[in-house]
C-alpha cells in the first residue's frame, strides 16, 4: 500500500520531553515510519530550533516561547495556523489542546483532510478533580483555573475533529459527558510500554546497594507532584507502614510544585529518613528503578490510564492504586496488583504492607502482570491501532 503523510502537533518537542503525551508520540510514530511519511510539528522549547530526523520521523520547530504553559501552547497553536497551509499531509493529529486551531485554518484553506484529536487526560475531568483536592497551593489554584480554559478549548476541538481518539473506556465516558460529542466518533486506543526496556531483572539487592537505597523493602512512585497524584495520601499511609517496618524506603521519582509542602509534611510526621526524592530521573534509568523496587504505588485521585502502571506491570512489579478512572482498566485487582478505596490511607498502608510482607505474592502478581502488560498495553499494539484510524480518516 502506498505510504500517505502523517503530520503531529504537539507543543513540546517530543524527542525532548519526557511526558506520557511525549513518549506516545515517539514510540508509535518511529514504528510506523516505514509505512507512513511522518512529520512531527512542535513548539520552538527546550533550544529545539532546527528541523531534525529521528529513526526516520521528521521533527520541525514551529516557533512559540519557553514560557509557562499556556503561554507557550497559545504561541504555538497561533503560528501554527498561520503556516498550516505550508504543512503537507494527508492525515492531521493533534495531541490534547496542541492543535485547537488547525479546524478552523483547514477551513480558511479550503482544506478538507481528516483531523484527529488524541486527548490523553481529560481537561475538564483534571479540572474537577483537582478542584476538590484539599492540597492546592495559591500557584496550583490559578493553574486550574488556566485548566478550566484549556478544558474548554479541548472541547471545542473534539467537537470539530474529524475523529477522537483517547486512551480507556473512563476517557470515553469523561469525553461525553463534559464535552457532549459524538460517541460514535471516538476510538480507544490505550497507551503502551516498551517491554524490551522495561522488563523484570534479577539483581534487585545489587541495585538497592547501587543506588545507596538500604536493604528494607522499597516502595516506588513515579510522576509529577501535584496535587492529582494524591501523594498526602502515600505520606498518612507511610505512617502505619513505617510502625510496623521501619527501614521501608518510599522513593519518589519526579518533580512538582508541591515538593515543598510534601517535604514539610514529611518532616512534620517524622518520616525523612523514610522518603528519598529523587527529583526527574533519566529514562535510561528508570527501568533500573523500577526493578530495584519491590512494590510500586500509585496514590492517584484521577488517571486517564497512567503509563507508569504499565511500565511498573511490565517490569514485574505489583502495583498499588485507588479505585478510580483508567486505573481499573490498566491493571487486574488481585491479580497484577491491589486498588482500594479511593482516599483510603489505611486501606492503601494494609495494602502496601500485604505486599511488604509477602515475597511469594509480589513474585505471582509480578509474574501476572508483565503477561498483561504483553499481550495488551505494547507500543506495538497501539502504533497498529493508530495505523487504523488513519486509514480510516482517509477512507471516510
Amino acid at each position: 500500500m502506498e505510504k500517505f503523510g502523517l503530520a503531529v502537533f504537539n507543543t513540546q518537542p517530543p524527542h525532548l520531553y519526557s511526558g506520557g503525551v511525549e513518549r506516545r508520540i515517539i514510540e508509535t510514530t518511529k514504528r510506523l515510519q516505514t509505512q507512513i511519511e511522518v512529520s512531527v510539528y512542535s513548539g520552538s522549547k527546550a533550544g529545539f530550533k532546527q528541523p531534525t530526523t529521528i529513526n526516520g520521523v521528521n521533527f520541525y520547530p514551529i516557533n512559540s516561547t519557553d514560557r509557562l504553559y499556556p503561554l507557550d501552547n497559545w504561541f504555538f497553536n497561533r503560528n501554527l495556523a498561520k503556516n498550516i497551509f505550508d504543512v503537507s499531509a494527508d492525515v492531521y493529529e493533534a495531541h490534547a489542546v496542541s492543535g485547537y486551531r488547525i479546524p478552523e485554518a483547514l477551513r480558511k484553506h479550503q482544506l478538507c483532510k481528516p483531523f484527529i484529536h488524541t486527548i490523553h487526560g481529560v481537561l475538564a475531568d483534571e479540572y474537577e478533580q483537582e478542584k476538590k483536592s484539599g492540597y492546592q497551593t495559591f500557584r496550583g489554584r490559578i493553574a486550574n483555573l488556566i485548566m478550566k480554559h484549556l478544558a474548554k478549548l479541548e472541547a471545542e476541538t473534539a467537537k470539530n475533529a474529524t475523529t477522537i481518539v483517547t486512551i480507556s473506556k473512563y476517557s470515553v465516558e469523561k469525553i461525553q459527558h463534559n464535552y457532549n460529542v459524538d460517541p460514535k466518533k471516538i476510538q480507544i486506543v490505550p497507551n503502551g510500554v516498551d517491554i524490551e526496556v522495561f522488563k523484570p531483572s534479577g539483581d534487585q539487592e545489587a541495585l538497592k546497594q547501587q543506588f545507596n537505597f538500604g536493604k528494607g523493602p522499597c516502595v516506588l512512585f513515579v510522576g509529577n507532584l501535584i496535587p492529582r497524584k494524591g501523594l498526602f495520601f502515600l505520606v498518612d499511609s507511610a505512617k502505619k507502614i513505617v510502625k510496623q517496618q521501619s527501614d521501608t524506603k518510599f522513593l519518589i521519582a519526579g518533580e512538582g510544585p508541591l515538593k515543598g509542602q510534601l517535604t514539610k509534611f514529611i518532616q512534620e510526621e517524622n518520616l525523612t529518613d523514610n522518603f528519598k526524592f529523587l527529583g526527574r530521573v533519566d529514562e535510561k534509568v528508570l527501568p533500573l528503578l523500577y526493578n530495584c523496587s519491590d512494590v510500586f504505588v500509585l496514590p492517584s485521585i484521577q488517571e486517564g490510564q497512567g503509563i507508569v502502571l504499565l511500565e511498573a506491570q511490565a517490569s514485574g512489579k505489583p502495583v498499588v492504586a485507588f479505585d478510580i478512572g483508567g486505573v481499573n482498566e490498566a491493571l487486574r485487582n488481585k491479580e497484577t496488583g491491589l486498588m482500594v478505596k479511593l482516599g483510603d490511607s489505611d486501606a492503601l498502608a494494609d495494602a502496601l504492607i500485604k505486599l511488604i510482607n509477602d515475597k511469594s505474592l509480589r513474585e505471582s502478581m509480578g509474574s501476572s502482570g508483565r503477561k498483561f502488560i504483553v499481550n495488551n498495553f505494547t507500543w506495538d499494539i497501539c502504533a497498529k491501532k493508530m495505523l487504523e484510524v488513519y486509514r480510516g480518516g482517509l477512507a471516510n
